[in-house]
């Protein structure tokens, strides 16, 4: 090869591998942690309704370390959010139960909601960063894994006044509207009781007759779910939601500018990664909420093109 070529070679590598450390460092040590607000309006409520805001938390994935993480959750608070909607995976490590009560203890009092991802069950293990992009993340096997303390996050969060809506269904009433709530565990691990669902919809429903000939206007149906596969959201528009929150995807967590997220890790179609969306499902169809999420695996602590999220919906009245 000429010296020049040889050379010209060179510099190309050079430049290739100072552009790829640079994007490592600025997704490990940068973006991760450029935490924001995602702001969205969805007209969903009866004519002449105040406007609701709820804001929605993922994916937080808390280490005991992570100050700067805790800090930014709790300044949430400022939104002064009418409903907090938590679509699970708090926890990301085993002693991170304490870093996850001081970052939410300012929502003390204000209505929520939460269904558990599986790690608030299970803590995070090493694995190979690169096989989230062959498809859906598998379950190691071979060891057992680290089992977190999930009762106590429940018992926290169910004093904080939120509604534990894993494969269960309630009713409420906000700033004059009236929503019923229900949800699924982790469809992720298959922990989802689609079968229980229509029940648990009908005698919440029994419990509390609400119709338009009945004290005011129906009420607001929502759907909260960890992991969005196409089972669970299809299952909801059958049962009449109105909007559905969800979380798991993390965005892709890493997207390539022009093409957008890689992988869902689920059966979600790519375009619905994280945004505000329509899911249609036999002729009906129901808003689709889905955070990229706050935090990241300890082992994989990278975002690209993907910062991290909390996400402010205001709830409005439809215009007929």
């Amino acid at each position: 090869m000429p010296v020049n070529r040889g050379r010209a070679a060179l510099g190309v590598i050079a430049a290739g591998a100072t552009v790829g450390a640079a994007t490592a460092a600025w997704g490990s040590l940068v973006e991760r942690r450029r935490f924001g607000i995602r702001w969205e309006t969805v007209p969903v409520l009866p004519p002449g309704s105040r406007d609701v805001t709820v804001l929605h938390l993922s994916d937080i994935h808390m280490a005991p370390w992570q100050a700067d993480k805790q800090q930014w959750l709790r300044d949430l608070s400022l939104v002064e959010p009418d409903f907090v909607v938590n679509t699970g995976d708090n926890l990301g490590h085993p002693t991170a139960n304490t870093a996850v009560e001081y970052a939410l203890e300012p929502f003390r009092g204000v209505p929520g909601a939460f269904a558990h991802g599986s790690n608030d069950f299970y803590g995070p293990s090493p694995r190979n960063p690169f096989k989230y992009f062959t498809g859906p993340s598998s379950h190691p096997t071979g060891r057992r894994p680290v089992e977190l303390d999930i009762d106590r996050q429940t018992a926290f969060f169910e004093s904080l006044g939120w509604l534990d809506v894993n494969d269960q269904s309630h009713a409420i009433e906000l700033r004059g509207s009236r929503f019923e709530l229900f949800g699924t565990s982790d469809a992720h691990r298959d922990w989802d009781r689609l079968d229980l669902l229509p029940t648990n919809v009908d005698e919440m429903r029994s419990a509390v007759p609400w119709t338009e000939d009945e004290d005011g206007p129906s009420p607001v149906a929502i759907g909260i779910t960890h992991a969005p596969y196409r089972r669970v959201l299809d299952a909801f528009v059958d049962q009449g939601a109105d909007i559905v929150f969800a979380g798991h995807t993390h965005g892709g967590q890493v997207q390539v500018p022009g093409v957008g997220a890689l992988v869902t890790n689920s059966d979600l179609p790519r375009q619905y990664v994280s945004g505000l969306h329509r899911w249609q499902h036999r002729g009906h169809w129901s808003w689709l909420e889905v955070s990229a999420g706050i935090g990241t695996s300890i082992y994989a602590p990278v975002r690209f093109s993907c910062r991290p999220e909390a996400v402010v919906v205001t709830l409005t009245a439809k215009t007929s």
